[in-house]
Parts: structure tokens; C-alpha cells; sequence
């Protein structure tokens, strides 16, 4: 009988990660940390709002801690059907359905929306979550060029597919370049193909909050579905899927990630119909994270970008690595994205700007900015 060890293959595997400069290691956080946080992604300040704790607090006391099953047992409760109808009101869709996170929402419209005979044309920055329901849709998948209309309306053109999906994130996480939402529609209009769009970092940013679809006009339109997140401008956890009725009510009946997966626990449900609330009452919340994004893009010398994201692209890993841990050691938390994450030469660090982001929080960046020479 052979002693050989089976996975001998992940020492070479991680040895060459570390020779491209691509290891990665978990930071636990700790609830007493100083560090000024420009790595995550609660754009709103919204995580840590008492009203939005309470809420959770109050749905724990009430419903438990889990729920107890998938959304077609006994994991919908009257928390999640107020939430599934909050959010298709918020963004203007007919209805919406609360997944147990963002990338279980893209998971379930991709694969429920497309499937064998069909055709998905997918911008190749599209996050991960995108990619992986592409690859689970046993559609013929198209992968374009960033934010490339030109590409897409002849990949729609030229199928043989009836059904087709045109599938993109409408602010992308990293580049933090928006999609041309309103293009890609006509060109999905004129081909009769579904747009499906990903609004995890555009909800409680642009569009007044609603996000980009209906920034662009698109909200309520019956050719468009979005999927979000709770997790960001929310500051809870979940996601959600928003279209028609009809929509919906064919993932509840096809969606393996809703099928098979338990919903969404009670209390993050509470905390997030309490963050929206609050984004409906406090426009000026909107409006005060995109005034961060523009300051924080003039300190690090990038153009204003879009959303919240603010992207620095220092090109090799193992530099942006480098700026990372500069930053962390001056008190500064940053994101840090190197391929697979981004191509190959793009390798960057992103700064996320919050509502709550104060004059002093700004001038700390400055200063540390200046001192470690990121750029």
C-alpha cells in the first residue's frame, strides 16, 4: 500500500506563491483596534450605528440566533419578507428575494437566469462571485473586455442561443470605474437579452443611494435584474436579488443557492431594514461618502472616482504588499488586491472612503501618506 502523502503538491503550491509574491494570511481584528480603517467596506458608517445594533439585538431576542432552515422551510420569517419588499421598493423593482449573502444573490440569478442552450456574456472584471456562476451555469459563457459594449452587442449578435444574459458589476470593487449601464441596456434591448447587474458597491452610493440602475435611469425596467449586498453600505450581512415578480418567484422555485442554502439569520435581516431606513431619512449620508472618496483621491493624487472605492495602482505585488504594511505600521488599514484578484501588472492598494470619515481621520492620511512614499 502506497505511504505516499496525497497532498505533498501544497508545499511546491505555496512555495511558488510566495515566489510570485501572492501569499496570503488571515488579520484577525480585535474590538479595542486604533488603526483609521480605509480596507472595509461599511461606505456608511452603518455597522456600528446603535440603532442598527439595536435592531439586531431585538430580532436575536425575538427569533434566535440562526433560521433554523432555507428559506422555503422555515428560514423566512416576517423579517425577511418585510426586507425582500424594502429593498425592490428602495431600488424600484416589482420584488426582491434576501439570500444569505452577496455572492450566494449571484450565484442563484446567474445559474436560475441562464442554463444549458443558453448564453452568458460576462465583463471580464466582474468579481469572483460572477465568474463562479458562470462556471456553474452550464450556459456557453463569453467573457469581454472591460466594459467593451462594442464586444457584447456582437457576442449577443452573433449567438445561436435563444436566451442570453449580459451580466456586470455596475461599480466595480476594485478598479472603481463604473459600467455603462444605460448602453449596455439598448444593446440588451435591441438583442433581446436579460441585463443583470451587480449593485454590491453601488447601493447607498450612487443614484441617491439606489444605486447605479437607477442612476442610469434603468429602475423598474422588466429586461433589467440586480443582485446586492447587506453587507457594505448596509453595514449587516445578506445579500438579495430585485427584478420582477415573475423573476423572483422562478429562483424561489430553480435556485440551488437559495434551495439548498439556510437563510439569512434574523438579526443581521433587522440590522439591514434598519441601515435602509436610515438611508432613506439621511440622504445626506450619500452625500457625505462621495465627499470623502474625492478628498481621500486628491491625498493619494487619483482622479475622483465614481463610489467609494479609491484605487492605487502600484503595478507589482509584491510593491503593493509593501505599501500595505507601511500604511498598517502608521495606523492606516488598506486593502491590498494582487492577481488572481487583478491581472497580472495591476496589483494595487484600495482605499474605501465611509461617512463618517472625520477632518482628522483625512489629515492622518495625509500625513502618513507623505511619510511612508507609497506613491
Amino acid at each position: 500500500m502506497s505511504t505516499r502523502d496525497p497532498l505533498a503538491w501544497l508545499t511546491d503550491a505555496a512555495h511558488a506563491r510566495e515566489q510570485a509574491g501572492l501569499r496570503r494570511a488571515l488579520r484577525t481584528r480585535t474590538a479595542d483596534e486604533r488603526e483609521l480603517d480605509l480596507a472595509g467596506n461599511d461606505y456608511l458608517g452603518l455597522s456600528g450605528n446603535p440603532d442598527v445594533i439595536e435592531a439586531g439585538v431585538s430580532a436575536l431576542r425575538t427569533w434566535g440566533a440562526g433560521s433554523t432552515g432555507s428559506r422555503l422551510v422555515t428560514g423566512s420569517t416576517s423579517l425577511h419578507a418585510e426586507l425582500d419588499a424594502a429593498l425592490a421598493r428602495f431600488v424600484g423593482a416589482e420584488a426582491g428575494l434576501v439570500c444569505a449573502t452577496g455572492y450566494a444573490a449571484n450565484l442563484a440569478a446567474v445559474t436560475a437566469l441562464s442554463g444549458p442552450g443558453s448564453l452568458v456574456v460576462s465583463d471580464r472584471s466582474n468579481h469572483a462571485s460572477i465568474v463562479d456562476a458562470c462556471r456553474l451555469s452550464r450556459a456557453r459563457v463569453v467573457v469581454t473586455a472591460h466594459n467593451d459594449v462594442t464586444a457584447v452587442a456582437a457576442a449577443l449578435a452573433e449567438r445561436e442561443e435563444e436566451r442570453a444574459v449580459v451580466v456586470t458589476d455596475s461599480l466595480f470593487s476594485v478598479e472603481g470605474d463604473l459600467a455603462p449601464l444605460a448602453d449596455l441596456h439598448a444593446v440588451c434591448r435591441a438583442q433581446g437579452a436579460l441585463l443583470l447587474t451587480d449593485e454590491a458597491h453601488a447601493l447607498g452610493v450612487l443614484g441617491d443611494g439606489r444605486g447605479a440602475v437607477h442612476a442610469a435611469g434603468l429602475a423598474g425596467e422588466p429586461d433589467v435584474v440586480q443582485t446586492v449586498t447587506l453587507s457594505k453600505a448596509l453595514g449587516a450581512q445578506g445579500g438579495a436579488v430585485l427584478g420582477r415578480a415573475d423573476v423572483i418567484a422562478h429562483l424561489v422555485d430553480t435556485a440551488r443557492a437559495v434551495i439548498f442554502d439556510t437563510g439569512l439569520a434574523p438579526a443581521p435581516a433587522a440590522s439591514a431594514l434598519e441601515a435602509l431606513r436610515i438611508v432613506e431619512r439621511t440622504p445626506a449620508l450619500v452625500t457625505a461618502v462621495r465627499q470623502r472618496a474625492a478628498a481621500i483621491a486628491d491625498i493619494v493624487g487619483v482622479p475622483v472616482p465614481a463610489g467609494a472605492v479609491v484605487s492605487v495602482v502600484l503595478g507589482d505585488p509584491e510593491r503593493a504588499v509593501g505599501a500595505r504594511d507601511a500604511l498598517a505600521e502608521h495606523g492606516v488599514r488598506v486593502g491590498c488586491f494582487r492577481p488572481p484578484s487583478v491581472p497580472i501588472g495591476r496589483s494595487c492598494v484600495r482605499l474605501t472612503a465611509r461617512a463618517d470619515l472625520t477632518d482628522d481621520d483625512l489629515d492622518l492620511l495625509a500625513k502618513v501618506w507623505r511619510a511612508t512614499g507609497v506613491a
